[in-house]
């Protein structure tokens, strides 16, 4: 069966990897970026805080070129205007970025997605025009100690089950807790440490890509 580019985009959004390059040494990491993406990956968001615009704007060049020749999608961290000067799928907004309504108008051809870490947030963002949330941290992981406790799978399902957004769960996120992320219906996962710790980042990443982007059984 052949999908439409929106059903394309809507399966790709499953498993949505976040960059890090601290986790990779950086001369190597746009050939980490090359084997998730032949591993399946195809939804990508750039989020590299401590580079400088030029530096940034340079890299997103780099990585967009990669994405585009696996025909995948790209985001980028808070920068609505790169993402549209580069031609990029999206934004992705933190809780710090510039409202979603304000994008939305500003921006109306950007996918925008948005990191939440409550049922409010979530019912704010998507009365606000949003296309999906990342939802957590669902478990416990080094990377969101800031943003308090878990929230858990208890709370993820709520969060399901009351936005009709795409939910992505994020934080502590692995293969073996997959089957009970799927059962709160939540559309797919956000990684970070996931793909990029660790020395296999082909492996890493088809792990999860056989389970949510080819059906196969984890």
């Amino acid at each position: 069966m052949i999908l439409s580019p929106s059903e394309t985009f809507f399966k790709s959004l499953s498993l949505y990897v976040i960059t890090d390059r601290k986790l990779v040494d950086g001369a190597q990491f746009l050939s980490a970026l090359e084997n998730a993406l032949k591993a399946g990956a195809r939804c990508i968001q750039l989020r590299e805080k401590d580079l400088n615009d030029e530096d940034l704007c340079a890299l997103a060049r780099e990585v967009k070129k990669r994405i585009d020749a696996y025909q995948g999608f790209l985001f980028i961290n808070d920068r609505a205007d790169l993402a549209q000067e580069l031609g990029a799928t999206g934004v992705h907004l933190t809780e710090t970025s510039l409202p979603v309504g304000e994008v939305k108008k500003k921006y109306p051809e950007l996918k925008i997605g948005v990191s939440t870490h409550s049922l409010e947030r979530a019912r704010d963002v998507e009365a606000q025009g949003a296309d999906f949330i990342t939802y957590g941290p669902v478990y416990a992981t080094p990377s969101k100690m800031k943003y308090g406790p878990p929230q858990g799978i208890d709370r993820l399902s709520e969060v399901v089950h009351n936005t009709s957004l795409p939910v992505l769960a994020l934080g502590g996120v692995k293969v073996s807790n997959l089957a009970e992320i799927k059962k709160t219906g939540a559309h797919g996962i956000a990684l970070i440490s996931a793909i990029w710790a660790g020395p296999d980042i082909y492996k890493n990443t088809l792990e999860f890509s056989n389970i949510l982007l080819r059906g196969q059984d984890s």
